[in-house]
């Protein structure tokens, strides 16, 4: 993935919910910013805090809304409020339906994949020259109520030889293994969410600024 005029490895701190972890995201000069819309995740906030950060981060770090399988009428109220550079689809939306909100909304959109065997990354090729982005993601257990931010890890090497021209490494990334991770997938896009948090949902400023820190240094 890249960037008008950016060279340095892109970072996305994901599942920001206060000013003062989106802050610490722009002080350390992540890239992206992602906010979480899905009530069943830790990280979920609502429209009034969305409008909230949104106005906090306008012209300073890139918006990214990720959603799960939102309809229209989500992904709008979501829109108005945020107003996202990037909409993120999380969920088990078809290439067909990625068109259709990118479409819709005139926004670039990051497809998630979750991964766990080779044919999960082959997956991927149907949203290629649909999606702007896809981001591979550990696939949650058949049991998991939220479809990321488990802080768990996938088979990185199963992403080699991947074909996707801008993609992003999620899942289970953290200070001390982006670098080892970024080596051997040569991603040059990577997105944190659990890996910089204190506690489940609560972002830590430190590990943010240590995160892109360890990402940039390659």
């Amino acid at each position: 993935m890249t960037e008008t005029g950016v060279s340095h490895t892109i970072v996305k701190i994901c599942g920001l919910s206060t000013p003062e972890t989106l802050g610490a995201a722009i002080e350390a000069r992540a890239d992206m910013a992602g906010f979480v819309f899905f009530e069943k995740s830790p990280r979920h906030i609502d429209l009034e805090t969305a409008r909230t950060l949104g106005l906090l981060a306008q012209g300073r770090i890139s918006k990214v809304a990720l959603t799960v399988d939102a309809d229209d009428a989500a992904l709008g109220d979501i829109v108005d409020a945020l107003e996202p550079d990037y909409l993120q689809l999380h969920g088990q939306e078809t290439p067909a339906r990625v068109a259709a909100a990118k479409a819709r909304f005139g926004l670039p959109v990051i497809k998630a994949i979750g991964v766990a065997t080779a044919g999960d990354v082959e997956l991927a090729r149907a949203y290629e020259g649909v999606a702007d982005v896809i981001l591979f993601d550990a696939k949650p257990a058949p049991d998991a109520s939220v479809p990321g931010g488990a802080g768990v890890a996938f088979d990185w090497d199963l992403l080699r030889n991947i074909s996707a021209a801008n993609w992003m490494l999620s899942g289970g990334l953290d200070p001390e293994n982006v670098a080892e991770a970024m080596r051997r997938t040569g991603a040059r896009a990577v997105d944190v969410s659990s890996g910089v948090e204190r506690e489940r949902g609560v972002k830590d400023a430190a590990k943010i600024r240590a995160f892109v820190e360890a990402a940039r240094a390659l």
